[in-house]
């Protein structure tokens, strides 16, 4: 009888924990995922955490928790966790194992090895008994983004077109006089304020005389990418990497003309990610706030192309006003391209190409 008896108890004592565990494992139970920074760069190093919280005294034997991942976040090595790579996405595990009223915390080390808007939305919770007999699942919300701005490509990279933005030069174009910038005086003609005379010059001349200002730069420089990757494109884009290269370029102008002071803005045939099928054209602006503003668009940007890059320009002559000056990024120059491009310079603006080569080993173009 005592065999019997240690049977029953032990079935009895399996089936009590199962129902306890299945109605009560996932109670009060609290599971949240962060990364360490919500900005960075390509390249940079960072950390996602994730945070289990168990408030009560029932313990979890285990729990599983699983998501799919950008393989553009790449994980290092670590324990309790598992991922399993693909082609675009990676399916994360992390395994738990928590006693009541208790937290555990969990950092994994990550390397942003791609541009990007990478969003969080949900992960998987499976947990069971301690036995196995049951499992049950859970889906738990998340609201995380991390933008990964592109690496702007060096100075010596960029070859740089020899133009007045590269510098606080002097130029006689389409820009009005600069109050502020007086190179000597001139006889006075009809017109003139009389704010502008200069009554020393006008004593020593016996007539009127007037200051002589010069022209200075209105320095705007205005960045166009074009996503198509040769001139025969249809719809898709096959060589991503090497426009994920002209997007590298395209920031390292947006940064070097910052730092020089000028108005910059970006224009792309391909779109944002929260905004399909749209191209994306940025205001005109200066200072950090501005830059931090374009690499945000940046980070966004999807490389697919929502209108051909020679209508792009072709719309941009009609509806910009205010006079640029443009570089092109592009990895090629069709005759479309060039003649839209043309129509460009005939408006007043001034467009240099730099053509988009393809990244070799060690990081150089």
């Amino acid at each position: 009888m005592g065999i019997h008896w240690f049977i029953l108890s032990a079935v009895a004592v399996i089936l009590a924990q199962r129902w306890l565990f299945r109605g009560f494992a996932m109670k009060r139970v609290s599971y949240t995922r962060t990364f360490s920074v919500n900005r960075c760069f390509e390249g940079d190093r960072i950390e996602m955490i994730e945070r289990l919280v168990n408030r009560k005294a029932l313990p979890l034997p285990w729990l599983r928790v699983e998501s799919l991942l950008h393989t553009g976040l790449k994980f290092e090595s670590g324990a309790n966790f598992d991922v399993s790579n693909g082609q675009f996405y990676q399916n994360h595990k992390s395994l738990f194992s928590l006693m009541g009223y208790k937290q555990l915390t969990r950092r994994h080390a990550v390397q942003c090895v791609q541009r990007g808007c990478y969003r969080l939305t949900g992960a998987s919770l499976t947990t069971g008994d301690l036995f196995g007999l049951f499992k049950k699942w859970t889906q738990v919300p998340l609201q995380e983004e991390l933008l990964v701005y592109p690496l702007p490509a060096e100075h010596p990279e960029l070859r740089l077109p020899s133009r007045s933005w590269q510098g606080d030069i002097t130029v006689r174009r389409w820009i009005v006089e600069d109050p502020f910038y007086v190179t000597g005086v001139r006889d006075y003609q009809a017109g003139d304020p009389l704010k502008s005379v200069n009554w020393s010059a006008t004593a020593r001349a016996g007539k009127l005389q007037v200051h002589r200002r010069d022209y200075t730069a209105d320095y705007r420089l205005l960045v166009l990418l074009n996503v198509e990757d040769h001139e025969d494109m249809w719809e898709v884009v096959n060589n991503t990497p090497l426009i994920e290269q002209g997007i590298r370029y395209a920031a390292g102008l947006l940064q070097y003309a910052t730092e020089q002071g000028l108005e910059t803005g970006f224009v792309t045939n391909g779109h944002d990610l929260d905004v399909p099928g749209v191209p994306v054209a940025t205001p005109m602006g200066s200072g950090n706030e501005h830059l931090t503003y374009l690499l945000e668009c940046m980070a966004k940007l999807v490389i697919a192309r929502t209108v051909p890059f020679d209508e792009l320009l072709l719309q941009l002559a009609e509806e910009r006003e205010e006079r640029c000056d443009l570089v092109i990024l592009s990895a090629f120059m069709s005759d479309k391209i060039a003649l839209a491009v043309e129509r460009l310079r005939r408006a007043g603006h001034s467009a240099e190409w730099l053509p988009i080569e393809e990244r070799r080993e060690g990081g150089a173009a």
